[in-house]
């Protein structure tokens, strides 16, 4: 008799976790088929709708871009989406409550895949990671979703994350363990990274280009790791690192160390050649995060695309987050020689990125035909930096009475230039932009001014349903 209890009890208990599954099985938006368009669009490049995924996300330029391995076992652009929310300013998530949305490297389970958001359908980033730990920043619930609504998040339009989570949820289904989400300020080009040289977060952001050049040079998902408080990027003895602790002596494939070296070598020849040309250092200043130019009429990052704002049905601009911090556009602050206080400021035009062709990104050629061609031109003596054409001068950031602050230890344009093509000296400890980041890293030492804090709401607190992942479908 006792037996069979235990047995009507088992059989209850499993009978219960079908049910658990089943209610997951009748979530219609989260066990939605991926598009039919989008489904042709990975058998005219190659891809099977179970082959794994990595998304690449851009704060700046308000876009996710969702890759796929093909054949050959490259990562290929799969489609690109503007992104209707972000909150906060260019700069990593550091504690909660900052309204930051997150910039690094993670990875994402089916457990962080959630089905019943209270945002249509979301994915946790994972955050903090490894990294986020080791330099003690804080926070939770940080989501990839839809609903376009942002206080910390990369919120997109229910339509966009519906095909989103499908396209993820089958590619665990074809078993991928986790995908990698890569979080960037921007586009790390040459051009960004010489506009933003003078921001106090240039060595955070240094250290992300460098796993966007292993992805862009080679095509496969980097390995990431953390140690000394920076992310590593394809280390074979990444099992004896210690997230907070100094590195060891790093053992990377020694062919794909020279193409990233010759990538970034070529990237800082660009770059010293735009500073001698007088590219002019500068910030941009949110009120509080932004949005795609798609939604306001603009044009969508993939060309013979109509806007999106017009192609979806769901997109309610009156339900946006924060309105009123989207309509004048961030300001693109002139910063000096320096990093003083700011000088001009000029509206910086809406991001409106030109197309791109969505092909896998090719093999660099060996390092010593880039190297040969990437040597930076000798380094002259050049003027300081011209103000943008059609900024508005304004008066400096100081108390009214006040000389202006003086700026003092000022590093030359010159010994900026070897920064960061890698040929000047180290500066002292104390100048590195973070403690925690060794001083060859550092390009400037005086600090940027901080923006003022936006006027915006507390940040909502999680409603339960994104604060539990209780399984995918």
């Amino acid at each position: 008799m006792l037996k069979r209890l235990v047995l009507f009890v088992g059989v209850g208990m499993a009978l219960a976790g079908c049910q658990e599954s089943a209610k997951y099985a009748s979530n219609t938006k989260a066990r939605a088929p991926i598009p039919t368009e989008t489904v042709s669009l990975m058998r005219e490049k190659g891809m099977e709708q179970s082959s794994p995924i990595l998304v690449r996300i851009f704060k700046k330029e308000a876009e996710l871009e969702v890759w796929k391995k093909g054949r050959d076992g490259r990562f290929a652009l799969l489609k690109t989406y503007p992104i209707c929310r972000w909150s906060g300013q260019l700069g990593p998530k550091k504690k909660e409550g900052d309204r930051q949305a997150p910039e690094g490297f993670y990875s994402i389970t089916p457990a962080l895949m959630n089905p019943n958001s209270s945002y249509y359908l979301s994915f946790d980033m994972g955050y903090p990671n490894a990294f986020d730990r080791a330099n003690g920043r804080t926070g939770r619930y940080l989501m990839v979703h839809g609903a376009c609504s942002s206080a910390g998040c990369y919120s997109m339009t229910d339509e966009q994350i519906a095909e989103i989570y499908a396209i993820g949820r089958e590619a665990f289904n074809g078993g991928q363990r986790k995908f990698q989400v890569q979080a960037y300020p921007f586009r790390m080009t040459p051009e960004n990274m010489a506009k933003h040289r003078l921001d106090p977060n240039i060595a955070f952001w240094r250290n992300l280009k460098e796993g966007s050049d292993n992805f862009e040079t080679t095509g496969l998902e980097p390995d990431v790791s953390v140690c000394g408080k920076r992310y590593v990027f394809n280390a074979r003895n990444s099992s004896k690192f210690s997230a907070a602790g100094a590195c060891p002596t790093l053992d990377i494939d020694s062919g794909i160390k020279q193409a990233v070296a010759a990538k970034q070598q070529a990237d800082d020849a660009k770059i010293a050649d735009l500073l001698s040309k007088g590219t002019p250092a500068v910030r941009l200043v949110y009120q509080d995060g932004g949005q795609h130019a798609v939604f306001r009429g603009g044009r969508h990052p993939e060309a013979g695309l109509l806007a999106f704002s017009r192609r979806t049905p769901g997109y309610d601009p009156t339900l946006v987050s924060r309105p009123d911090a989207l309509a004048a556009g961030p300001q693109e602050i002139v910063l000096n020689d320096g990093g003083a206080p700011a000088t001009q400021v000029a509206a910086a035009a809406p991001a409106e990125s030109a197309p791109r062709e969505a092909t896998a990104p090719k093999v660099t050629a060996p390092a010593t035909q880039m190297a040969a061609a990437a040597q930076p031109a000798a380094a002259q003596s050049v003027p300081l930096p011209t103000p943008r054409p059609g900024a508005v001068l304004v008066a400096a950031a100081t108390a009214p009475g006040e000389p202006a602050p003086a700026v003092t230890g000022k590093p030359s344009l010159f010994n900026r230039m070897m920064s960061f093509s890698g040929l000047g000296s180290s500066e002292s400890a104390s100048t590195a932009v973070e403690a925690n980041v060794p001083a060859a890293d550092a390009i400037v030492t005086a600090a940027t001014p901080t923006p003022a804090s936006p006027v915006a709401d507390a940040p909502a607190v999680r409603p339960a349903a994104d604060a539990t992942t209780t399984g995918l479908w």
